[in-house]
């Protein structure tokens, strides 16, 4: 029997400023994954909250002359409005100085101090305060004897500690982690994660600090209220906390929901999640999660983004420009949950005109007007349909199947863009069929036109809903479909039956467009056809020379990576007319293949062929360089493949 409940976490955050883009992407992720299983039909708890303990808080709250409890309680209020902004429907908010957590942590030390996994002695040693975390000189490549080694993961230097503390036996459970590993070998994902952990791990753990005595902002340990708990033993316990470990009148809640089903973390505290928290759970005799999402870091430039370093961007200033589902569209279109990604104003603004204005907003209000110009309010059951049409039904249970699959690996970026694919089909389907010929000509040929796209659309929106739950249920609403998450909406959709009546209606634009990237070419070549004819001095070219060149507007039907080479890509695009032609592209390092296909771009057709790494480019793909990225130029909507600019 499939289980029926799912249970997600994000990870804690440290409240020393007000959220960012990083940690909003993470909670995002987990908002997504518990959207996608209440569109299943499940029950589901979804954990965010705020770390609020160790020296680091500490620390920020003395610089500010405010004492630590009155520091933290400053950032709640800008954390539950962002994330309430943003739509991310969290179950509970813990925050690691709430009574029950702080009960549960000291309960738990004792009953691992009884057990003998944690044990008294002495450290001396490097910490580094920033990442609130012990480290090792052979942690450092670049140390040097009598000199403090630099944390790896952060690239800040550390500074001395030597003071009595309590030890967990971290290398009494070394062969079980290893075991465990090779049990449950998609743990920790993506691979290239789990390999990390794993080679530390066969490398030898030792025991480790768990209490502190410098530092008095913490949870008390249990009889000994000299040493406060480490911050990570305090921290990563919410996960069980929050659901009643630790309280007798909780059981049955904490049984229901864990072990937790995925668990989001960045890459930068895998080693504390997939290391410590394991061994914590295995000397609690407790059950593990089933598995880690590790994702990359967003970068700015060449950095990643982070409070300390300086060059985070808020979220709430997006929120203002973009609206929150543009926003929420773009991170999980265009940020890679397996490797880094950079994030830029420019890319979002193309990816909000080209995704969401472009194709799938004009898509519906293209289909609704069309409707209601010809008084067509309902659009009937049909029960037969014609070719075309069955085609479009094929194609929408074939993105149904990939999307699924996509959606379960976590793989969100590349669910969104199997599903642009699909969009852009159906955009092309509609205008190809031209249902506003036939509209006097074929009228149930007419209706059956629309009737394929609202059938189509439903897809789309309920598939898209756990990105944009707000707009996919006004697209919804357009043509006259509830969501009821209860009745297993996917479900439904697999049964791949297009027996559904709609009532359309028109309602306001959903997105906004942003200036295309294209436009810019569009209007200098305009200005040189007013001028007629321009000199040929300064490096200006006649209007003669600029007809030469045929540019044209394509579909990328498949795109992959070039052999040998790590720049790039040869794509096979569709020129409609003037059939498919085979393109090779430098863009490997801003575009991944998967986020080409369904795309329209414009392209230089009328070059002649050449040879470039043993294959054939038949044209050029048409850039716009802006700094140190380039993008694809685009039209301002879909168009016929083979449509020449003019």
């Amino acid at each position: 029997m499939t289980k029926q409940t799912f249970y997600v976490t994000t990870p804690i955050y440290y409240v020393t400023a007000r959220p960012h883009l990083g940690s909003l992407y993470s909670t995002l992720l987990a908002d997504v994954a518990a959207r996608w299983n209440r569109l299943h039909g499940k029950q589901v708890f979804f954990l965010t909250g705020t770390d609020e303990h160790g020296q680091k808080v500490a620390d920020a709250a003395r610089q500010v002359g405010k004492a630590p409890q009155e520091f933290v309680d400053s950032f709640i209020p800008a954390y539950k409005h962002a994330w309430d902004a943003y739509e991310l429907e969290y179950t509970e908010f813990i925050r690691t100085t709430d009574s029950y957590h702080v009960k549960a942590v000291q309960g738990w030390l004792q009953r691992l101090i009884d057990t003998g996994d944690v044990y008294k002695g002495a450290y001396t040693g490097w910490y580094c305060t920033p990442c609130e975390t012990f480290v090792t000189e052979k942690e450092d490549n670049t140390h040097q004897a009598g000199q403090a080694p630099k944390h790896a993961l952060c690239g800040r230097p550390t500074h001395a500690v030597s003071e009595q503390t309590y030890f967990f036996k971290l290398s009494a459970y070394q062969d079980k982690l290893l075991q465990f590993y090779a049990d449950n070998p998609n743990f920790i994902v993506p691979k290239e994660r789990a390999n990390e952990v794993i080679n530390f791990v066969k490398a030898g753990l030792h025991d480790f600090s768990l209490s502190r005595t410098t530092v008095s902002w913490g949870i008390p340990f249990p009889n000994d209220p000299t040493h406060v708990t480490y911050v990570w033993a305090d921290a990563l316990n919410n996960y069980i906390t929050a659901i009643g470990y630790g309280d007798k009148n909780k059981l049955e809640m904490f049984k229901k929901w864990w072990p937790a089903d995925v668990q989001i973390l960045g890459k930068d505290i895998v080693r504390f999640h997939a290391i410590y928290w394991p061994a914590f759970l295995m000397a609690s005799g407790l059950p593990l999660p089933k598995q880690l999402l590790v994702h990359g870091w967003i970068k700015v430039g060449d950095q990643k983004m982070s409070k300390s370093l300086g060059n985070v961007i808020d979220p709430l200033t997006l929120l203002e420009k973009y609206g929150a589902e543009p926003v929420r569209y773009y991170l999980m279109r265009k940020m890679a949950i397996t490797h880094d990604s950079s994030f830029t104003i420019e890319d979002l603004e193309q990816t909000i005109t080209a995704d969401l204005a472009n194709d799938l907003g004009n898509l519906l209000n293209r289909m609704v007007a069309l409707a209601h110009k010809h008084a067509i309010i309902e659009l009937p059951v049909q029960d037969v349909w014609f070719d075309k049409a069955m085609d479009l039904r094929d194609d929408c249970l074939n993105l149904l199947q990939d999307f699924s699959s996509y959606m379960d690996e976590y793989l969100y970026h590349r669910a969104l863009a199997r599903i642009c694919e699909f969009i852009h089909k159906v955009n092309m389907f509609f205008h190809s069929q031209e249902p506003w010929k036939l509209v006097h000509t074929d009228r149930q040929k007419f209706i059956q036109i629309l009737s394929a796209v609202a059938h189509s659309l439903k897809a789309i929106a309920i598939l898209l809903w756990p990105v944009m739950p707000h707009k996919m249920e006004q697209l919804l609403g357009s043509i006259g479909v509830t969501l009821k998450l209860q009745n297993g909406s996917i479900e439904q959709l697999e049964l791949g039956q297009w027996r559904q009546s709609f009532m359309l209606h028109k309602i306001d634009t959903l997105f906004q467009k942003h200036e295309p990237v294209v436009q810019e070419v569009i209007m200098q070549k305009e200005e040189i056809q007013k001028n007629d004819v321009v000199s040929n001095d300064n490096g200006y070219i006649a209007i003669d020379d600029f007809v030469k060149v045929d540019l044209r507007v394509g579909t990328i039907i498949k795109s992959e990576p070039v052999p040998g080479s790590t720049k790039m890509l040869v794509s096979q695009i569709d020129f409609g007319p003037l059939g498919m032609r085979q393109i090779l592209s430098g863009i490997a390092q801003w575009y991944e293949p998967s986020q080409l296909i369904g795309k329209q771009g414009v392209f230089v057709v009328n070059l002649k062929p050449r040879m470039m790494l043993g294959l054939e480019s038949q044209g050029m793909m048409l850039l716009a360089k802006s700094g140190d990225q380039l993008k694809m130029a685009t039209v301002a909507e879909p168009v016929a493949n083979g449509s020449r600019l003019a």
